[in-house]
């Protein structure tokens, strides 16, 4: 028996297709699972390609793991995703040690690959177009966990300038209902109670496969499933929110209240130079009538400095804009110029120590931000799903925070399990950390 080991690099979505290869592999019992590459046979890398950061970590874990099979550690070093999608030629001939790649449009075909190299001792190159074919019964491995990403549509229409996303996922490419709402059956079935949607831009759901936007009739199917008590949605662009969408999340108490709405700039004429769709006006708009229709409604949002052109002005309405939504939870990129796109062509491209200034500044901000607004949680009690143990104490989120990348909360406790959802009363606060006690039930 053969020991296959995973390395999953980047997003969410990359992190279903790698429980899709998974399964694909481990229906054949001549391949077990093994948690550490330094222990496996085979090794699959699963790469992000989308920045410039991204990708240079995906190629040091496959550096690492050339030298794993230079050492005689492994004897089979798999290359997939986002950077094979880009980077197909230079890899497979730069990086010798590498013995298959594939594709983001290619994933379902890695048992077959493993098969191939290890029967004809050749390398293969099995990176095809970009988009996957949906239409056949995807099956998810080791779904017994807590909660789990969804990927509900792969790529993307918007064709942003500063994107690399349609040239290495393709267009938007939807699943169907039916099939999404098989796999989250199952996975609720082994245990998951919370599920997080996902998609490039998860509000555009269905509109290549059933000619307008299905994500309300996907909420509606999904809200009935027994036993599932958190549905999250990511990567909802503000532009194509509906009211119908702030609706379905206002009268299902278990679609979480929370709504991740890259932004990514404030700047009108920046807007224009990214290829977004609305101006600020339209988007302070969708940010009122979300707070208007749902009281503890969070705000979460990416933003983007330094963009080609962008000017003191430019950057002071950004700031301008953080401090008057407040957003509960908010990342920041440094632009990332990329080959292939529109905006790596342009003019008056942005220093790195520009860029690095005025996303200190925008942290700053958001650090005090981020405080005040937890300031105001002690005392009170919130729902918190426990997602790990450490010594003595745990470690959760709120229903208001996504794993990895939002806040997260500190609590002790008895009679505390991974994937439970406790009450819990807050009793302190960091910027972005809260802690806490469970409250006993029984008193």
């Amino acid at each position: 028996m053969k020991k296959v080991s995973f390395v999953t690099m980047g997003c969410p979505k990359n992190e279903v297709d790698t429980d899709y290869m998974k399964a694909f592999i481990f229906n054949d019992k001549k391949y077990i699972y093994e948690e550490s590459p330094k222990n496996a046979d085979i090794v699959v890398i699963n790469t992000c390609g989308f920045i410039e950061d991204a990708k240079q970590e995906s190629i040091d874990v496959i550096l690492e793991a050339a030298q794993y099979k230079n050492q005689g550690i492994i004897d089979v070093l798999i290359v997939t995703g986002c950077l094979t999608q880009r980077y197909k030629d230079e890899l497979i001939d730069e990086i010798e040690e590498i013995d298959a790649i594939l594709g983001t449009g290619t994933f379902d075909q890695i048992k077959k690959t493993i098969d191939d190299v290890l029967r004809e001792k050749k390398r293969l190159n099995r990176v095809g177009k970009p988009v996957f074919d949906f239409k056949q019964d995807l099956k998810r491995y080791n779904v017994k966990r807590h909660y789990s990403y969804v990927k509900i549509a792969e790529g993307c229409n918007n064709n942003c300038s500063y994107c690399s996303i349609p040239f290495i996922r393709g267009p938007l490419n939807s699943r169907k209902i039916e099939d999404i709402v098989k796999e989250v059956k199952i996975l609720v079935k082994n245990g998951n109670k919370e599920i997080i949607l996902t998609a490039q831009d998860t509000a555009e759901y269905g509109k290549d496969i059933y000619g307008q936007r299905k994500l309300v009739n996907l909420l509606e199917r999904l809200v009935k499933i027994d036993h599932l008590d958190w549905i999250r949605l990511l990567y909802i662009y503000p532009e194509h929110i509906t009211e119908d969408l702030i609706e379905v999340i206002k009268n299902n108490e278990n679609i979480c209240n929370y709504f991740d709405i890259p932004i990514q700039h404030s700047s009108n004429r920046i807007r224009k130079k990214m290829r977004r769709e609305g101006s600020k006006e339209e988007l302070l708009n969708v940010i009122k009538k979300i707070k208007n229709n749902i009281n503890d409604a969070v705000l979460r949002t990416t933003l983007i400095v330094g963009f080609p052109g962008e000017t003191i002005k430019d950057f002071n309405d950004l700031l301008s804009f953080v401090k008057e939504v407040k957003f509960d939870r908010l990342g920041v990129f440094k632009y990332s110029k990329e080959e292939g796109t529109k905006a790596a062509l342009m003019k008056n491209q942005i220093s790195p120590e520009i860029k690095e200034k005025r996303y200190n500044k925008i942290m700053e901000i958001q650090q005090k931000i981020s405080y005040n607004k937890n300031k105001k949680l002690i005392n009170q009690t919130v729902d918190v799903i426990v997602d790990e143990k450490i010594e003595d104490e745990y470690i959760g989120r709120t229903i208001y925070d996504s794993p990895e990348i939002d806040n997260t909360v500190y609590l002790k406790g008895k009679n505390i399990n991974i994937g439970d959802i406790v009450n819990v009363k807050i009793t302190d606060c960091l910027e972005y950390d809260l802690m806490g006690e469970k409250i006993d039930e029984s008193t």
